[in-house]
C-alpha cells in the first residue's frame, strides 16, 4: 500500500506494531478515538515473528508465553490461540546424563526424582522448595517493588551451592533473561520463577505470532499498515521514508528500545529516551527423524557444555509445528548473536557437537533449518531495576515498550496499555 493512501490525520499515530504498539493502540481505539499503526516490517509481532519453513514453524528466536502474566489474563485469549503447554519442570544435562527436575506440588510422582538428582545438594533442594513457596504467594506488583540486587547476589545470600546456581538457576533463568551470568535485577528473577510456579509456560499452536495477530484482530480495517518505515517523529506529526507525513494530536514511538531512542533525539543528539542497552541471543533450529526425548519439557545444560543454555523439542510440546513424522528442536544461545552467514554455520556446528554430547551420533543427521541471531533479544534490566519509567514526554509525545517496564511480554503489553490510557486522557483534556 502506497504512503498516498495512509489518511492525513489521525487522532493517534502508533509508530510499531509490536505487542506495545497494538495495546496502545487498542486502548485508544476502544475510547473510540482514530489511531493509525505504522509498520516498517511485513506482518505484526516486533521480535515476535513466526515464520514456515519445509513445512516447519519457526519462532524468530525460542520464546515462550506465561500464562501467569497478568496482562496474559487480561488481553489475550488462550482458548483461541490453541495454546500449547510445556509440562512443568525441567530436565538437567549434568555432564553425563539427564536429571529431571520438577516442583513436587505439581508433578508430585517426580518428586524422588527430583530429590536424588544430583543438580544441587539436599539443602539446596529444600530452599529451593521454600523458595518456590515463599514466590507463589506473592504479588508480581509487590516482588517488582523489593529491594534490588543481583540475581546471583540473591541466590548466594538465601544460600544456594555454586553447584544449584551453576547446574539449575544459570540456564533457567540466564536463558528466560539472556543473562547467563546472573547480573540482573533480582526483582525480575522473583517474578519470572512465580510465574512459573503458578502458571504455565507455552506456546500457540501456529507458533507466537498468532499472539500479535489476535491483538491486531482488534483492531478496525486499515487501523495497522505494513511496510510504512517512519524516518523521524516530531510534536503532531510522524515522517515516513519518501517524505510522506501523517500529522496527529498524539504520537506513539511503540519500537523496540535502541530504535526509540533514535527516533526521540533531537538535531543535538539529545534524547528524551536512553537506550536501555540490549541482550543478544540466538537460535538453532534442526529437523530431526525422531525426538532424542520424549518428555514435554525443557532441557537445561547444568553442565556449560556449549553455547546453548536451553533446549526444546517444541514438536512435543506443539504437533503442530512440524509435519508428520518428523521433529523440531530449538537450541537457544543467549549472549551472542552471529552478525553474517559464517557466524551462523560456526555457531551451528558448535551446538550440533554440543548435543552429540547428550544424544550421541545420531545428532549428525539432524538437519539445520535456521540459526536466528537476534542482536536486541531484550533490553538490559541491571538493578537497581525501575520497573515503570514514563510513558508520557509532553507536547503530545508518548513511547511504549517492554524497556518501559518488564523485559518481557507481560512488560510489553502492560506498557502499551499504560501508554494508550495515557494517550485517551490526554486526547480528552
Amino acid at each position: 500500500m502506497s504512503a498516498a493512501q495512509l489518511p492525513d490525520q489521525v487522532d493517534a499515530v502508533v509508530v510499531g506494531a509490536g505487542l506495545a504498539g497494538l495495546a496502545a493502540a487498542r486502548a485508544v481505539h476502544t475510547a473510540g478515538r482514530s489511531v493509525l499503526v505504522l509498520e516498517a516490517g511485513d506482518g505484526v509481532g516486533g521480535r515476535l515473528r513466526t515464520d514456515v519453513v519445509d513445512g516447519f514453524t519457526l519462532d524468530r528466536g525460542f520464546q515462550v508465553l506465561l500464562t501467569a502474566y497478568p496482562e496474559v489474563k487480561a488481553q489475550l485469549d488462550l482458548d483461541a490461540l490453541d495454546f500449547r503447554r510445556f509440562d512443568p519442570g525441567a530436565l538437567v544435562w549434568t555432564g553425563r546424563r539427564l536429571y529431571t527436575m520438577a516442583d513436587p506440588r505439581r508433578r508430585p510422582s517426580l518428586m524422588v526424582a527430583s530429590g536424588v538428582a544430583p543438580v544441587g545438594a539436599m539443602l539446596d533442594k529444600v530452599r529451593l522448595a521454600g523458595l518456590v513457596h515463599r514466590l507463589r504467594k506473592k504479588d508480581p506488583a509487590d516482588l517488582l517493588r523489593a529491594p534490588d540486587r543481583t540475581t546471583i547476589q540473591s541466590l548466594r545470600d538465601i544460600g544456594f551451592t555454586t553447584r544449584m546456581i551453576d547446574r539449575f538457576f544459570r540456564p533457567l533463568l540466564g536463558g528466560i533473561q539472556l543473562d547467563e551470568g546472573l547480573t540482573g535485577s533480582a526483582r525480575m528473577s522473583d517474578v519470572v520463577l512465580h510465574c512459573l510456579a503458578v502458571g504455565d509456560a507455552g506456546v500457540p499452536a501456529k507458533g507466537m505470532q498468532a499472539i500479535p495477530e489476535q491483538l491486531a484482530a482488534r483492531l478496525p480495517d486499515r487501523a495497522v499498515r505494513l511496510g510504512h518505515e517512519v524516518v523521524s517523529v516530531g510534536q503532531g506529526e510522524v515522517r515516513l521514508a519518501g517524505g510522506r507525513v501523517v500529522r496527529a494530536d498524539a504520537v506513539v514511538v511503540a519500537t523496540e528500545g535502541p530504535v526509540a531512542s533514535r527516533l526521540l533525539a533531537d538535531e543535538t543528539g539529545h534524547t528524551a529516551v536512553a537506550d536501555p542497552g540490549s541482550r543478544p541471543v540466538a537460535a538453532v533450529w534442526f529437523a530431526a527423524p525422531a525426538p532424542p526425548v520424549h518428555h514435554k519439557l525443557i532441557i537445561l545444560d547444568g553442565a556449560h557444555s556449549g553455547p546453548a543454555l536451553n533446549v526444546a523439542v517444541m514438536s512435543s510440546v506443539a504437533p503442530e509445528y512440524a509435519p508428520d513424522g518428523q521433529t523440531l528442536v530449538v537450541a537457544a544461545c543467549p549472549g551472542v548473536a552471529p552478525a553474517d552467514d559464517e557466524g551462523r554455520a560456526v555457531l551451528a556446528a558448535e551446538v550440533r557437537a554440543q548435543l552429540t554430547r547428550w544424544w550421541g551420533r545420531g545428532v549428525a543427521d539432524w538437519r539445520v533449518l535456521r540459526v536466528d541471531a537476534i542482536h536486541h533479544g531484550q533490553p538490559e534490566h541491571r538493578p537497581p531495576f525501575d520497573p515503570k519509567r514514563r510513558v508520557a514526554l509532553g507536547d503530545g509525545m508518548f513511547v511504549c515498550g517492554d524497556h518501559r517496564d518488564t523485559p518481557s511480554i507481560q512488560g510489553a503489553l502492560f506498557s502499551g496499555r499504560r501508554c494508550g490510557n495515557a494517550v485517551v486522557e490526554s486526547l480528552a483534556g
